[in-house]
């Protein structure tokens, strides 16, 4: 009897597995640009890497919308939930998500307005991101200070233009957010370059969505374009990107209401249009052949440039960590947005990973793309 328990145990777990195994087919092709493929034929195993959809059932707590992964530029798996979301604090209710569905990216937009900044450097509208920030604002001259005019784009790009700036320790609707007066007021950018500085730029990273803001207002003076339309042009029509959503959050009574997108937020995308930004990084910003923006600024953007928050680097809006498979280190670049939005690009393993959750209102939501990524998708890995 004792035998006989162990053997069904074994052809339990085989069938379960092979049921998992059937859900990972290669996932149906829309037309979207993705040459679809499934996991096997791509070096992954489907067994593994299909337990992220029972996973995902069962943990409704965790309230996963979407995970998208693709492998040598070809989508292998995709996999779409049920679940409550909103639009940056406000409910939209639950969602039945699918491929068609476009999902609040949350702060991944930052890690975009930095590639529309390499861009505009690719086409010599910035000729320098070590110019100072107020050489972009001479309408805030009476703002100036000797230790204020020693803030540049880069200092912006990682975080440390040395504002006093707490957007962390409070949720966005309290107003004591730095953010949220922010994106609230009348001129934005007058708000953002009035505050006091904390520390010397260049110093220490800080995480500021101002930066971003103030990214975004010099992309719309040196391209003579607001950042949607610039986006719209410059990226997402390259990579194919039809149904995109750039704008603000509904109630929100200040600038960014009045027709600027917010370069810090608010980008909508669907999961596969998202894992499109991923792979032309991945591929050094090519999409298919076609180059979008040049490899040394995604070189650059995707490099260690300070220490961040936490045990990560930072480089131009963008993270940069490090998982461990098979006691082996990975590294990683990741797009990160509040409430489990992750972009993960693992480049030694030609590995994109989208991740979408409606975590918005817990503490720990990183959790859940780690989960993603390091128990399911970096241990599909054969060989």
């Amino acid at each position: 009897m004792r035998y006989l328990g162990i053997w069904l145990t074994v052809l339990l777990a085989f069938f379960d597995g092979a049921a998992q195994a059937a859900d990972c087919g290669a996932p149906p092709d829309l037309g979207d640009g993705w040459t679809v493929a499934a996991p096997e034929s791509e070096g992954l195993d489907p067994a593994v890497l299909c337990a992220i959809g029972p996973q995902f059932d069962d943990w409704k707590a965790a309230d996963v919308h979407a995970v998208v992964v693709i492998r040598d530029g070809k989508l292998v798996y995709e996999r779409y939930f049920t679940g409550e979301d909103d639009i940056l604090g406000y409910s939209v209710g639950s969602i039945t998500f699918n491929a068609t569905t476009k999902h609040d990216e949350r702060s991944i937009s930052k890690s975009v307005t930095s590639l529309l900044v390499g861009i505009a450097v690719d086409r010599g509208w910035i000729e320098n991101i070590d110019a100072p920030v107020f050489s972009f604002f001479p309408e805030y001259a009476d703002l100036r200070t000797p230790e204020k005019d020693k803030i540049t784009l880069r200092h912006l790009l990682t975080m440390s233009a040395g504002f006093a700036w707490d957007e962390e320790s409070l949720p966005y609707n309290n107003y004591g957010n730095s953010e949220r007066p922010m994106d609230d007021a009348i001129d934005p950018y007058r708000y953002v370059l009035s505050q006091p500085m904390a520390s010397a730029p260049g110093e220490q990273y800080n995480y500021c969505g101002c930066s971003a803001a103030l990214l975004g207002a010099i992309l719309k003076k040196v391209s003579s374009e607001s950042l949607g339309v610039l986006a719209k042009a410059a990226l997402f029509a390259p990579l194919g990107i039809s149904d995109a959503e750039w704008g603000h959050p509904p109630g929100m009574r200040g600038h960014f209401e009045n027709g600027d997108v917010m370069p810090h937020a608010a980008l909508r995308l669907r999961p596969r249009d998202l894992a499109k930004i991923g792979q032309m990084v991945l591929d050094r910003g090519t999409w298919q052949g076609t180059r979008i923006v040049s490899s040394d600024w995604i070189e650059q953007s995707t490099s260690p440039q300070i220490n961040g928050g936490s045990l990560y680097f930072y480089g131009y809006q963008w993270w940069l960590g490090r998982s461990l498979a098979g006691r082996r280190e990975i590294d990683w670049v990741a797009g990160v947005g509040l409430g489990g939005q992750r972009l993960y690009i693992v480049p030694d393993k030609r590995i994109v990973v989208a991740v979408n959750a409606g975590l918005y209102n817990e503490r720990q939501p990183a959790a859940v793309g780690n989960i993603v990524l390091n128990r399911y998708v970096l241990p599909a890995l054969r060989n």
